[in-house]
């Protein structure tokens, strides 16, 4: 049985890996918004009510959707993982002091059902959850009542970055921002204790020195991986993952690596460019030609010129077609592209989701023979990520 096969970005998606947004979203506030990387704040019931019209499209597709909330609570019905796991967390979350650690171990140790207490480690930890004197130290007679002790993780819902399914493997991240990167344990626990998940081989490891996130990692064919080196994804950290891809898994043949322009608005390779079909691709118009470069195992970098040749040599197309991300109009472009317009989840080879706000983009799609599947998004989209970036594949048919 294969636990994880991705070796195309558009073949049939067979199971998928969604996180349903939470209570970490209540506690987003103005003041705070900048460092979770949240320009606005989603309004809960609706977002909870769009990501589960996202996950019944899915489901009717006929794929298997399953929730991080759910793995990661599998796990923690060992006690002596959930011992392990909440010190981790509150290291993590850089409590150092005894007594606000002792009081988050007994906080935590004390919530008997598994998901509740995965539901609460993502929605963070207020001073009013815990039973410390409130003016025992200084850090409590400084910050209010309305300081988190333990900040939430609001971006948990675009699954795609903490971790990525790669071949038969995953690249468990090193994320961008200090926010982000407490969002790995789960993943890590995951692939260190779940049946189903723990003898799946690593390519990379969130202790890892340099930077990459999934929104930058797309999987051509068995033997091709792109790789975006953006804002969030280092170009050290793509030769390292490229070494050990070439050492460890003998299929695969060449990365290519694709520099972006590192800004928030593009964010990751998946924001400006995606595969819809065997020979069909979504772009940003707005990029200037992409700086290529080529990894093969044994030979020197070498910078490719242009990126259609490069797709058809690699995947044995004699064309290619690349759709704009709102078209022909420069304003409708950039709009869109902000709206996630390019940040498609293709299901089936010519079958994608896309956002209903981009309605430009998606006639587009259409005009070109695909098939879109629309889900509502005006909270969502708050987050900055579309249907790919709310979606870590697991399998799909090869």
């Amino acid at each position: 049985m294969e636990n994880i096969c991705i070796q195309s970005e558009i073949m049939p998606l067979k199971k998928v890996l969604l996180h349903r947004p939470g209570n970490e979203l209540l506690h987003l506030t103005p003041d705070t918004l900048e460092e979770l990387l949240f320009d606005d704040i989603p309004y809960l019931k609706a977002a909870q009510k769009e990501h589960d019209a996202f996950a019944e499209v899915l489901k009717n597709e006929g794929v298997d959707v399953v929730y991080l909330e759910d793995l990661m609570a599998e796990v923690l019905k060992d006690k002596k993982v959930k011992d392990s796991f909440i010190r981790q967390y509150t290291i993590e979350a850089d409590i150092h002091t005894q007594r606000y650690q002792d009081a988050i171990y007994d906080h935590l140790m004390a919530i008997g059902d598994p998901k509740e207490l995965v539901l609460k480690t993502m929605a963070g930890i207020n001073r009013d959850d815990i039973h410390v004197k409130s003016d025992s130290s200084l850090f409590d007679l400084i910050n209010g009542k309305d300081k988190m002790i333990i900040d939430p993780m609001p971006n948990l819902y675009f699954t795609r970055d903490p971790f990525a399914s790669i071949f038969d493997g995953v690249s468990i991240n090193n994320m961008y921002s200090k926010t982000r990167s407490r969002e790995t344990i789960y993943a890590d626990y995951i692939f260190k204790y779940h049946p189903l998940y723990k003898d799946v081989p690593h390519y990379y490891d969130r202790h890892d020195p340099f930077k990459i996130e999934g929104g930058d990692i797309l999987v051509l064919d068995k033997s091709t991986l792109m790789i975006g080196v953006s804002q969030r994804t280092e170009p050290d950290a793509v030769e390292l993952i490229s070494e050990r891809l070439f050492r460890q898994n003998k299929d695969v043949r060449t990365i290519l690596a694709i520099a972006i322009p590192k800004t928030r608005s593009f964010m990751h390779l998946d924001t400006v460019f995606t595969q819809v079909d065997y020979d069909k691709f979504t772009v940003h118009s707005m990029i200037a030609p992409l700086a290529i470069y080529r990894i093969e195992k044994g030979k020197k970098i070498k910078k490719e010129e242009d990126l259609g040749h490069v797709l058809m040599d690699v995947l044995g197309l004699d064309h290619v077609t690349f759709i704009r991300c709102g078209g022909a109009d420069i304003i409708a472009s950039k709009r869109e592209q902000w709206n996630d317009g390019s940040n498609t989840l293709c299901i089936a080879p010519g079958v994608v989701v896309c956002y209903e706000r981009n309605d430009i983009t998606n006639k587009i799609l259409k005009d070109s023979g695909l098939k879109v599947l629309t889900i509502p998004s005006s909270e969502l989209s708050r987050g900055r990520g579309g249907p790919r970036c709310m979606s870590m594949p697991l399998i799909r048919k090869r």
